[in-house]
């Protein structure tokens, strides 16, 4: 029997991950070699996320596997993690959860440009339903703009090699709780459990 859809186990986790506090990021499934699938759920929150609750949430919802009839006798890999470090920005709580952090951002074809340029770096401020504050100039000259969301086309979280300077940060207005300060151990801010299963 074939693994359910992404939609599907969508549908099978939403409700608990929901009741643990957490959104529901993105459901992939792939091959995990010839005869296992990886079944990847990726959850956040606004205060952060520790290993604990990961586990915790990992456990819950292979009881959840296990006891739905969609999967028959599949052999699977169960992931669930937190977004990566170089995560799309899509929705205002990913730019709220960001701020601090500095990201590559494309405006939207036509939009007004604060940097004479559609895709330019940023330092992510502090954000509403509808607009951000971002942080140009980097070290040397930092000064904030305003953009509406609605005036970007895309923007991904950049990995951080050294430390931001401390009047970006204070224009920023610091990093958003429960996340890590922006630097040389960013690249291993995402926390995931496995769990590997035979559902019967």
């Amino acid at each position: 029997m074939p693994m359910p859809t992404e939609e599907r186990v969508s549908q099978l986790v939403a409700g608990l991950v929901e009741r643990r506090g957490f959104d529901l990021e993105d459901v992939a499934i792939t091959a995990a070699g010839r005869s296992q699938t990886r079944v990847k759920i990726v959850v956040d929150n606004d205060s952060g996320v520790d290993l604990d609750e990961i586990a915790a949430l990992s456990f819950e919802v292979s009881e959840v596997f296990d006891e739905a009839e969609d999967f028959g006798e599949t052999e699977y890999l169960l992931e669930v993690t937190t977004p990566g470090i170089d995560r799309p920005l899509t929705a205002p709580r990913h730019w709220r959860r960001a701020r601090g952090r500095k990201v590559q951002v494309t405006l939207r074809s036509g939009a007004p440009t604060p940097e004479n340029s559609d895709r330019f770096d940023a330092r992510v401020g502090a954000a509403t339903e509808t607009e951000v504050a971002l942080v140009l100039g980097g070290k040397r000259k930092p000064h904030r703009v305003t953009v509406p969301l609605a005036d970007i086309d895309r923007a991904v979280v950049q990995v951080e090699f050294s430390p931001p300077g401390a009047a970006e940060m204070e224009l920023a207005g610091g990093v958003a709780p429960g996340r890590p300060e922006p630097g040389a151990t960013e690249a291993q801010e995402s926390v995931a459990a496995s769990t590997e299963g035979i559902v019967e």
